[in-house]
């Protein structure tokens, strides 16, 4: 069964004005894991999709979504999927991949229908393309690994770049996760925002009581998300993201725009922003 919901680009000087339940409407995704079900969040930033598949022991097929107006979801698209759960199957272009949690498969354009099978919580990104480019799974040990930060200032992580150039190639999308060192609770400080993309976040592995505090918004005007597991936020370009959890967690950052340069950002200390 497959959910589709669209989210229209917000401009900061309408969320200035948000109280607490217009953020959450417009930025926070909610319940995209459900038993059976295919869920999308069709976003206007850059057209990006973000959403869950979860087959429960069966199979579901992504194929035809209304909100692109083509034949197939990934005929002018590209997929990222990672597997957040139990190992299981997706099967697209005549070809079939076994999922570990963790792996990320990606789909270029034109791969046709997707299917998912087995026991996997499957995490969806997609983006448009103009080309096609190779599908490939890569495993956490083919990831790029980058540890950044430091202990001092709370924020020492490791940062797994899949869809990545240094990893392989795309035509628009990356993306990645990264997980929070012991003792560490910032994800990202100094805060950034790149105005030439957008970027959406994936909160997980995290207890079922635990939270984390998602700052958005612009650097002189943040606003929060209180966020919880399997729970994501659409950030706009031209939106900081950055946040600090309960207890450890691990995020998933997805991209899309200009480029796929990964170090492309403006950043602002924290004595910059407000």
């Amino acid at each position: 069964m497959l959910y589709v919901e669209t989210r229209h680009a917000i401009h900061p000087d309408h969320a200035k004005g948000m109280d607490t339940a217009a953020l959450r409407q417009h930025f926070l995704t909610e319940d995209m894991f459900q038993d059976g079900q295919i869920r999308l969040v069709y976003s206007h930033y850059d057209r990006f999709t973000i959403g869950g598949a979860v087959p429960a022991g069966g199979t579901l097929t992504l194929d035809k979504v209304e909100e692109t107006r083509t034949d197939s979801f990934l005929e002018r698209r590209e997929m990222g999927i990672v597997n957040i759960g139990a190992p299981g199957t997706v099967t697209a272009a005549s070809q079939s991949w076994e999922m570990a949690r963790g792996d990320v498969l990606y789909l270029g354009m034109g791969a046709g229908p997707v299917s998912f099978s087995g026991d996997g919580r499957f995490y969806i990104t997609s983006a448009p393309a103009h080309r096609a480019c190779p599908h490939r799974l890569i495993t956490l040990a083919e990831a790029k690994r980058v540890e950044m930060g430091d202990s001092a200032t709370s924020n020492k992580r490791v940062i797994n770049q899949f869809i990545h150039p240094l990893v392989m190639e795309s035509c628009q999308l990356v993306l990645g996760y990264t997980t929070l060192l012991e003792g560490s609770v910032w994800n990202t400080m100094p805060a950034h925002t790149h105005d030439r993309r957008m970027e959406a976040y994936l909160y997980w592995d995290m207890a079922p009581e635990a939270r984390v505090l998602h700052l958005m918004g612009e650097p002189q005007e943040t606003r929060h998300l209180f966020v919880a597991n399997e729970q994501g936020v659409l950030s706009p370009p031209w939106s900081i993201h950055s946040g600090a959890g309960i207890g450890s967690y691990s995020f998933i950052w997805a991209m899309a725009g200009d480029n796929v340069d990964y170090t492309d950002m403006d950043f602002f200390q924290p004595e910059d922003l407000r």
